[in-house]
């Protein structure tokens, strides 16, 4: 079988947890995963979190912290409290280009509030059998 690199995407601080679980995940399947947190400072981090982050490096794995997206404040937390790696944007699409498969994981904030009809499932049934 062969194993696959993984790019996890991950711009809003809601997802950042499941975003890493889901990098460990496919690293425990003998793939290589990797996860990019662009924009947010990561949440306080919990010795669960930080075993998790540990295993992904043992695994070859590794989750990078954009430091160009950020302010000063979050990039000192991620890179220097929390030990993510730090990385530009340049490099991280240099990094995007090597992976097999890049998720965008969760969607950034919203600033307006979606129509109506995209939270309605019969629209979206109704626009599948057009």
């Amino acid at each position: 079988m062969a194993s696959y690199k993984f790019m996890f995407l991950v711009p809003n601080k809601i997802y950042i947890s499941d975003a890493v679980r889901s990098t460990l995940g496919v690293a425990v399947e003998n793939h290589y995963g990797f996860a990019a947190i662009l924009y947010q400072k990561i949440p306080p981090i919990t010795e669960y979190m930080q075993e998790n982050l540990e295993w992904i490096r043992d695994l070859e794995g590794d989750v990078f912290c954009v430091v160009d997206t950020m302010d000063e404040e979050a990039k000192k937390y991620n890179v220097d409290e929390v030990g993510l790696t730090p990385i530009t944007m340049e490099e991280l699409s240099k990094k995007t280009l090597e992976a097999d498969f890049v998720v965008a994981y969760g969607l950034p904030y919203q600033l307006r509030e979606l129509p109506s009809m995209c939270a309605d499932s019969r629209t979206v049934a109704t626009a599948k059998t057009e």
